[in-house]
């Protein structure tokens, strides 16, 4: 049988549906609203096969560009060589999903603006950089009774 490189060649596991999620697409796939500068995740859904990425951009994050009534433009980079290249790719918004990548910065801006405000209305200096962990404080394990004991090697004998 002769080798297959068609587009969606090796893709048995990547395009497959996840368990209990097969069958008709959810109606909140197509009430989240996207908004060009948006950063989305790419990941193909088998279910709908208008609009498909090609096999090298499941699981890529990109940027939105573009927005029509049932598509969006994203833009992602792809490394030719020894250069990125900016794509720019058109799918349908049952292969896309808001990313979760910049939620944690933005929940630590809102809590450092916070931190902010109720320091200067004390009028002093708060600590907002993410440190690094530190080393453990040294400590004395004690226990009654947990006086140091002396051991020493049993001398090897044969018993014949």
């Amino acid at each position: 049988m002769p080798h297959s490189f068609g587009l969606r060649a090796r893709t048995r596991h990547m395009f497959k549906r996840d368990f209990k999620t097969k069958g008709s697409i959810p109606l909140s796939t197509y009430l989240k609203i996207y908004r060009v500068g948006d950063i989305v995740d790419i990941k193909a859904n088998a279910a709908q096969q208008k609009g498909m990425p090609h096999k090298y951009y499941h699981g890529r994050t990109g940027i939105v560009y573009n927005v029509t009534p049932s598509s969006v433009g994203v833009i992602v980079y792809k490394v030719v060589g020894n250069r990125y290249m900016e794509k720019r790719v058109n799918l349908r918004i049952e292969h896309v999903k808001h990313s979760k990548c910049r939620d944690d910065f933005l929940n630590r801006v809102k809590s450092n603006a916070e931190k902010k405000k109720e320091a200067k209305a004390k009028g002093e200096h708060v600590q907002l950089k993410r440190l690094p962990v530190a080393p453990r404080e040294s400590r004395t394990v004690s226990t009654q009774d947990n006086t140091p004991q002396t051991l020493a090697p049993i001398p090897y004998d044969t018993t014949i």
